[in-house]
Parts: C-alpha cells; structure tokens; sequence
C-alpha cells in the first residue's frame, strides 16, 4: 500500500486578493474603467496638489497683522486673531471663562454618551436634558451669584450657534412627538389642530418664520413689553422644526405592526402606557436617520438669524472679512465657517449611525 501524502494548499493568487484585486475590480476591470480611473486621477492631481500648496504647504500660520501673510498661500494668521470673536462674539472678554466652562460641561456631558461601557450615561442623559440648560442659562445670562449680567444681544459667534441648536434640537423632539400622536389621534379636535399646526409650518420658509418672529411677533404683544430678540428666534425655531419632526415620527409610528398595538391592549395598557412603553421606543428607533437628518438640518438653519440681527459664527465671519485692515480673506473665512458646520455636522451623523448598530435587532430584510 502506497503511502499518500497530501501537497500543502498554494496560496492564491497575488492578483486576486487584496489591493491588485480591488484595483482590478473596482478601477481597472475594462478598457473604459480604465480610461476613466485614470482620468479621475488626473483631474484629482490637477485639483488637489494645488489646493494643498495654498491651504497648507504655501499657507501663513502664525503673525499678529496681515503683513506676516504671503499672499502666495492662505492667510490663516487671519482665522487665528479673530478666533475669539469668532467663538464668543461681542461676549465680554473678562466672562469667556463662562463660556469656556459651558463647553468644557458640554464635552464631559456627551463624550460618555458616545462610550460603549461608560458609566451612568442614563443619569448623564437626564442631566444633560434638564440640569445642563438650567447650568448653562445661569453662566451665560448672569445677574446672579454675583455674575455681572450680559444681555442676548452681546452674544455671538459660535456659542450662540451651539444655544440656537440645543434648544431648538432638545425642544422640537418632545413637542414633535406629541404632534404625531396628535396626528394620528381618534378625536377628531385634536387631529385637526395637529395637522393645521404642522402643515402651517411646513409650508412657509424658515426665512419667513424669522422675520414674522422679530417684526410680528412683538406687535401681538401688550404695550411696553419687552420681548427678547433671541428668545423669539428660538421659538421660531423651534415651532418650524418641530413641524419636521412631528412628520418623520408619524412616519416611524405608521411603521409599527398593527400586532404592536394589539398587544399592548391586550396586557391592558393605557394609551399613554402603550405609547410611552412599546410604540415609541420602537417608532424612535426605526427613524433615528431621519431624526438626526432634522438636527443637521437645524443646525445649518441657525446661520439664517442674521436678518434679524444675530450674530451666529457665519455672521461673525462676514464681519470680520470686510474689516479694511484685513483685505482678501474671504476664502479662509468661509472655508473655516465649512469646516465648524463640517466637523458638527458629521460628528452627529457618525454618532447616529453607532446608535442605530447599538440598537439593531436584526429585523433587516
């Protein structure tokens, strides 16, 4: 009887793992892909080479005036002595701690909350919704505690950016809820008035709603009462996205199984019970995307309350490039305002879909 021995498996081909056999099926599968890819590289090289030697290699960083810039480059020394007016606005320079205190809260109240084992992260939620506004209100308006007042109108830059979009993102969720249920109410009085509240707002610009807000609003008003200007942008705000969101949760409630409602019945839950319990959760979580869709949107929207008067980071920016001492900085001024919204905007979309894995429960089709 022979002895057999069996050879070693050969590894595969080089050309058809890894790198090579990505390139090759992705970029260089046929004659045109190829043409293409090697035409996307070209106009690639062509744009970004130069760009980085501007942004970058050619850039000024460091100086105290626009004579340290070389105008070969972007001019980021521009951005560095402006930052502060850019951050707090017209904030008293001797209260930024109060300013930097609410963000240092801010950072230790929603990093946690993007940890997988941290500790207390419900306990941190409830504070962060109800103990953080209260905390951060106090700082910013003062007159207490022996803190020097600062009126609505000194604030600026991107604090009042990150106040226009807490509020708006934390009020418009609860009363957006409440108008879904509304909506799809059984009592006919309330389904009405949900739907004209919702399809009113709905059907005019945020624009609209800022100007009707700081001109209008104040006119309904008794005689010498004095109305804040942000306060009435806020409920603008809020009332308009509300509107939004009460449509992306009527969605996830529409998405339930009837069986969901039954069976809520059947363990003699009350409405609220059954809602609060076994509908919601489930509605939230199949329309967290659409959720988070409304607060980028909303946070983009923030930069709209210059035309009555706000100085958002946009509005802080288009200030401070048309000062003569500072010529031909518009670029670096709005390519710094891009990168804020930018970094904002997609910490909140990546935090949105860890949040949609963490809660997945495998009923993908």
């Amino acid at each position: 009887m022979n002895d057999f021995q069996r050879s070693p498996d050969l590894p595969p081909p080089a050309s058809t793992v890894g790198v090579v056999s990505w390139l090759r099926t992705n970029l260089f599968s046929s004659p045109a892909n190829t043409i293409l890819t090697l035409v996307g590289f070209y106009l690639v090289y062509s744009l970004l080479v130069p760009a980085l030697d501007w942004a970058i290699f050619s850039a000024s960083w460091v100086g105290e005036n626009k004579d340290a810039c070389d105008h070969k480059g972007a001019c980021w020394v521009f951005i560095g002595q402006r930052l502060d007016f850019f951050i707090y606005g017209f904030y008293p320079k001797a209260e930024y701690w109060r300013i930097n205190v609410i963000f240092v809260l801010l950072a230790l109240l929603i990093i946690p909350q993007m940890m997988e084992n941290a500790p207390h992260k419900v306990l941190l939620a409830w504070f962060f919704l109800i103990g953080f506004p209260i905390i951060a209100g106090t700082l910013l308006l003062g007159g207490v505690f022996g803190l020097p007042a600062v009126t609505t109108d000194k604030w600026g830059g991107l604090s009042l950016t990150l106040v226009i979009a807490f509020v708006g993102i934390v009020a418009a969720l609860p009363i957006g809820i409440l108008l879904a249920l509304g909506r799809r109410s059984d009592m006919p009085v309330i389904r009405l008035l949900c739907v004209a509240f919702i399809e009113l707002w709905r059907g005019v610009p945020l624009i609209s709603v800022l100007f009707m807000a700081s001109v209008m609003l104040p006119l309904f008003m008794p005689e010498g009462t004095n109305f804040d200007k942000l306060l009435r942008a806020l409920i603008g705000i809020t009332m308009f996205q509300s509107a939004y969101m009460a449509e992306v949760i009527r969605g996830g409630l529409q998405a339930i199984p009837r069986g969901q409602y039954e069976a809520a019945a059947a363990l003699g839950l009350g409405y609220w019970k059954s809602m609060g319990l076994i509908i919601l959760p489930q509605a939230l979580k199949i329309v967290i995307p659409g959720i988070v869709n409304t607060f980028i949107a909303l946070f983009k929207d923030t930069t709209l309350v210059l035309i009555i008067g706000l100085f958002d980071v946009l509005a802080t920016v288009q200030a401070a490039i048309v000062d003569p001492d500072w010529p031909e900085v518009s670029t670096e001024g709005f390519i710094f305002t891009a990168f804020v919204f930018w970094v904002f905007c997609f910490t909140m979309s990546r935090y949105s879909i860890a949040l949609e894995r963490k809660l997945e429960t495998g009923h993908k089709r």
